[in-house]
């Protein structure tokens, strides 16, 4: 449980960093308390909404994630750590299968395009572009579904990584108990 207590641990030092006047005009919305706590439905929104919002492409993927974690009372620093899941260099797979599951879930044939450009170099970035534009629909259903899935195995996850100790706990209270008396 050194994980859980060093999160806690972490809470206070977080909200001491609001008391700077540069960031006291933030206050309103980051002082509430569930912003920033590391218990368990906090944590689990904010982890939640990162995934879901790593889907999104682009710049938008923090501001999406701390924009939902303040709206539902998530963990930002949670979240915006989950939202990076998206980086340069699993983009691709995962767009990949989110086309795949696009596919599967729009009625009609879809092929993924193929992909027209060197990799590297000049215009890298221009056809990683258009190969993504190219994907059309079904990348958009299956970003959409694909964020979804993953946020909600995400949160039952962590709720069972929190609550899977004080299962155990009882178990162990109950056999003592059938044992003893």
């Amino acid at each position: 449980m050194k994980l859980r207590a060093w999160l806690r641990g972490l809470e206070p030092r977080v909200l001491a960093e609001f008391d700077r006047p540069s960031l006291a005009w933030l206050r309103p919305w980051l002082d509430r308390h569930d912003v920033f706590s590391f218990t368990r439905e906090p944590l689990a929104r904010g982890l939640a909404f990162g995934i879901l919002c790593g889907t999104v492409p682009g710049p938008v993927q923090v501001m999406g994630t701390a924009f939902l974690c303040i709206l539902f009372r998530g963990n930002i620093i949670a979240g915006v750590m989950a939202s990076v899941w998206t980086n340069p260099l699993t983009i691709v797979p995962i767009y990949m299968l989110a086309f795949s599951l696009g596919a599967w879930i729009l009625p009609g044939e879809h092929a993924m395009p193929v992909w027209n450009g060197s990799v590297g170099g000049e215009g890298f970035l221009a056809a990683v572009g258009e190969w993504i534009r190219a994907m059309g629909w079904p990348l958009v259903v299956g970003l959409g579904s694909l964020g979804s899935l993953l946020a909600v195995n995400v949160y039952a996850l962590t709720q069972i990584a929190f609550l899977l100790p004080v299962w155990r706990r009882l178990r162990r209270m109950r056999a003592r108990s059938t044992a003893g008396g």
